[in-house]
């Protein structure tokens, strides 16, 4: 009898794989389902089961249920960003494609995919089955046995890496059965566990050979020569050993599915057949069906005759052959590097109705970094580029006085790709750009909020053109260098690129803007803000660094005092941030009642364990303060002193216009949106956000613009009748649905309940949801649910034919016409649809709150300019708006300000706006 071959796919990392390798190419079917991580997926299975033939198989997922490692440790994988919505729609797919191959998937709640691969191939390897697991996580090499290999896809090569014992060694420096051990020192960021710090990939696996374990090396570590080795295992031990349970793989999962079940017997060419059919994969139709497909008309980016293949590239390579790229045969390139070439070049295109640019800069650091060199293009295929600051170039004070007369005035359109950047560089520089602007990667993203919008990517997109890899001319890697480490000649074709490119989309992308009906929030909101943001951005807001560092100094006081508070309590000295000490001082020695253990057998001390704890017990209670305190500390506190600007002695955060699909701006580097509000502790942070010297700091924040929005939108009697009354909104619905005679008999509970109604409905929230919210049975919930639709039925009426214009037309719009496509509102899959639907129902509401906030901010940045005004804007915050405010100011701007804001945009009730004057965040919120 031939010996059994078992393949186990850790399905989820081989899905975010499959996503990123087709991730530019787009990939949708005629239904606009994103097919991308569905045909790499294929390809894997396809290549895996033509070349080995397995006798059994399975893929293991990840649930969403949190792990025993999430109960030892509430951290892990907390920085983990949110699932692509690509493989949110993708994942239930790739499992229905894996049931036509006949194959089984395998999942539990309470572990991991690696726990039940590690489990399955244990007890396999036991039978001497040969085992080939197949992932891309090199954690999996602690498993690799006499029988049990491991296939790790090559992104160099394609096809896979066969990983035995002596490849592990040559990988960790270690053999498998030490690999936890180095994983340990290691420490893993992307699962946000930590390890040693100061000991690297080099000196965990020298120390491992020495001392064998990570115990008997903690245990010599007084003793080492190394002064990084001896005190980091002395000060980090416990994160080490910590970091050792959270990185070793369970091989003894209960009641995991055996091994023998999962015998392969071919795949239902039929079932399977019909699934590639409606995913619209030609060449596995063929395979399958024997029959040919024919497809809906589909956008230009929905291309699946591109099969592609996740490990030969093949296809992906004749489809970049039929592209077009670089010919000096047929563009005109030029190097500008001198002052008279530079007069004559801006005297000629002087004037050009388009002027199209892009800088070239020695960081991505619009407040830090610097010019290196400007490009420009006003007629396709020619290009110019002037290089500065560097060796050959012309000085960029010379070089901005020189092309002032380009920039200024209003009578030619300013192009570029990332406009807001462009623009700050060049005001830095001494160069205000003037007059009309559009933005390409700003147009792309009003077209399609979920496309890709680098330049290279739009222009194989829309105009079938391959640019030049950056990499091609500044490396990458290591040995990766700044632009102005590269001789300026040979930066002209990659920069002359870059605007002509960025012209040639200019031309493209506002046809279809215009054929879109999308110009007119183009042109009057989207463009005009960038200019505002990007002196927001110059600003700053100013950060009192003694203000932090006292604070700093305080919570650090604080958190001693809890520490001697918590030991004496505990009437022991422990690790307060070592989950497994700290559930044997609860719950062994203080003989708390303890809640389930993980899967390990050490107790919970999760934060929902503590907090019902804390209801009772005095010890849950301070745990928890101890770790919001640290927290707050190490986040925030700690970290917003470190960005500061130096030279303006403020922090500048990025406010992004081209990220969230229904249009609202967010704040990065740092974000600043997300100072905490909530606890009084937070709010301590926005006292150190002031407005300097002989200024206030003004708040300017929008009440209940989401449901003023909903009413309008809704057009709802009973609601706009609330609003327009001047009514509490939540106590008006109360009175509805709980049917009273009057608002002064609604009591602080109904008012609570109508709250969340008022919040979860209008965005799809179900009677469970909603019961859930409010602590209440499903049949209170969808009773209160019909109550508010009676009373509300504008409200209904709105979500139903939300999604009835959604299933017509693809997309939907805000009040000013901003459209999200949502093309998943027609899948046959319920669950792909209802999300869908639920985000049809939202864009509208979401979209016309950012859309309204966004009218006010390009309103009031022309009255501060028209005025001469010495008031500033500085953030927006969701609802909100933060000013500097001169004192001899303070008695007229406000008021216009509110006024600005409240006639921003005229909806069927009344714009309210809450002012607050004061000299910190904190105090003017």
């Amino acid at each position: 009898m031939s010996k059994s071959i078992l393949f186990l796919l850790d399905g989820m990392a081989l899905a975010y794989r499959a996503h990123y390798a087709f991730i530019r190419s787009n990939l949708k079917n005629s239904e606009g389902i994103p097919t991308g991580p569905i045909l790499g997926f294929a390809n894997t299975l396809e290549k895996l089961l033509e070349e080995h033939e397995p006798s059994h198989i399975a893929v293991a997922w990840d649930t969403h249920a949190p792990t025993f490692r999430h109960e030892m440790d509430e951290d892990y994988k907390a920085n983990r960003p949110p699932q692509p919505e690509e493989l949110k729609i993708g994942i239930p797919l790739i499992k229905e494609m894996i049931e036509g191959y006949g194959i089984q998937n395998i999942e539990q709640d309470g572990y991991e995919a690696d726990d039940l691969i590690g489990t399955i191939a244990s007890d396999a390897n036991a039978k001497d089955v040969e085992v080939y697991m197949v992932t891309p996580d090199k954690d999996f090499m602690q498993l690799v046995h006499d029988h049990i290999m491991m296939y790790k896809p090559d992104n160099q090569n394609g096809g896979f890496n066969l990983i035995g014992r002596e490849e592990v060694k040559d990988y960790f420096g270690v053999y498998p059965e030490k690999v936890v051990d180095v994983l340990a020192i290691l420490g893993d960021t992307s699962d946000n566990i930590p390890g040693v710090k100061g000991i690297g990939k080099k000196g965990a696996p020298k120390l491992i050979n020495k001392y064998g374990t990570l115990e008997e090396a903690i245990k010599d570590a007084p003793n080492m020569s190394s002064k990084r080795h001896r005190e980091g295992l002395q000060e980090y031990k416990e994160e080490a050993l910590h970091a050792k349970e959270m990185v070793k793989i369970k091989t003894d999962v209960p009641d995991t599915a055996h091994w023998e079940a999962m015998v392969w017997e071919g795949p239902d060419k039929e079932r399977l057949g019909s699934f590639f059919k409606k995913m619209e994969f030609r060449t596995l139709t063929q395979k399958y069906l024997g029959e040919e497909i024919t497809r809906a008309s589909q956008k230009p980016d929905t291309g699946n005759d591109n099969q592609g293949d996740l490990f030969s590239k093949e296809s992906e390579e004749k489809k970049e052959q039929s592209l077009q790229s670089f010919d000096e045969k047929l563009v005109s390139y030029n190097f500008v590097n001198e002052a008279g070439q530079l007069e004559e070049l801006v005297s000629s295109l002087q004037d050009s109705e388009v002027l199209c640019f892009d800088t070239e800069t020695d960081g991505v650091d619009p407040m830090v970094n610097s010019l290196v060199g400007l490009s420009l293009s006003t007629t396709a295929g020619v290009a110019y580029y002037i290089p500065l600051n560097v060796e050959k170039g012309i000085p960029q004070d010379e070089a901005m006085d020189l092309l002032r007369p380009l920039f200024t005035g209003t009578s030619s359109l300013k192009v570029a790709h990332n406009f807001k950047f462009d623009y700050m560089m060049l005001h830095r520089a001494g160069l205000k750009v003037d007059g009309p602007a559009f933005d390409t990667m700003i147009a792309a993203y009003l077209i399609d909020a979920n496309q890709k919008l680098k330049m290279d990517v739009l222009a194989h997109k829309y105009l079938e053109y391959k640019c030049i890899p950056i990499s091609d001319l500044i490396g990458s890697g290591r040995k990766q260098k700044t632009m102005d480490e590269i001789p300026a000649e040979k930066i002209t074709t990659y920069a002359c690129e870059d605007a002509d490119v960025t012209l040639r989309l200019y031309e493209v992308l506002s046809d279809i803007l215009e054929d879109d009906e999308l110009s007119a929030v183009a042109r009057e909101l989207e463009f005009p803000l960038m200019e505002v943001l990007a002196k927001m951005e110059m600003e700053g807001v100013l950060v009192d660094r003694a203000k932090l560092e006292e604070f700093s100094e305080t919570l650090r006081d604080d958190l001693l005092a809890l520490e001697e508070n918590i030991y004496e309590k505990a009437g022991t000295e422990f690790n307060i941030n070592s989950p497994k000490q700290l559930g044997e001082v609860l719950f062994d020695k203080m003989g708390l009642p303890a809640g389930k253990k993980t899967k390990t057998g050490q107790y919970s001390t999760a934060e929902s364990v503590l907090t019902k704890l804390a209801e009772d017990y005095e010890m849950p209670d301070l745990i928890l303060e101890y770790r919001a305190l640290s927290k707050l500390k190490s986040t925030y506190v700690d970290a917003l002193p470190k960005l500061i600007n130096e030279e303006t002695g403020r922090i500048h955060t990025d406010f992004n216009q081209s990220i969230a699909a229904t249009g609202r701006l967010s704040s990065s580097n740092p974000n600043l949106q997300n100072i905490p509000i909530r606890t009084k502790r937070g709010r301590e942070i926005r006292k150190a956000f002031t407005a300097g010297e002989g200024r206030q700091l003004l708040s300017a924040d929008y009440s209940q613009v989401e449901l003023r929005v909903i009413a309008s939108i809704a057009k709802d009697k009973n609601m706009i009748e609330a609003f327009n009354n001047g009514e509490d909104i939540h106590a008006r619905t109360a009175k509805e649905i709980f049917g009273l005679a009057s608002l002064d008999e609604v009591t602080a509970n109904q008012r609570r309940k109508a709250k969340e109604v008022n919040f979860g409905i209008p965005y799809g929230v179900s009677a469970y949801g909603l019961a859930r919210r409010l602590g209440i049975s499903n049949s209170e919930g969808q009773e209160m649910i019909d109550q508010y639709f009676e009373r509300f039925p504008g409200i209904l009426d709105y979500i139903n034919e939300t999604k009835a214009f959604a299933k017509e037309h693809g997309y939907v719009k805000t009040l000013m016409g901003r459209r999200r496509y949502i093309p998943q509102i027609t899948s046959g899959n319920w669950n792909v649809r209802a999300f869908a639907e639920r985000t049809a129902i939202n864009m509208p509401i979401q979209g016309t709150a950012a859309d309204i906030i966004k009218a006010a901010m390009i309103n009031i940045q022309r009255y501060i300019e028209t005025e001469g005004l010495g008031s500033r804007m500085l953030l927006q915050v969701h609802d909100e708006l933060i000013f500097s405010i001169p004192d001899e100011e303070a008695d007229e701007v406000p008021g216009k300000l509110k006024d600005l804001m409240e006639s921003a945009y005229e909806l069927a009730v009344p714009l309210e706006v809450e002012m607050g004057l004061a000299d910190n965040w904190l105090e003017a919120h």
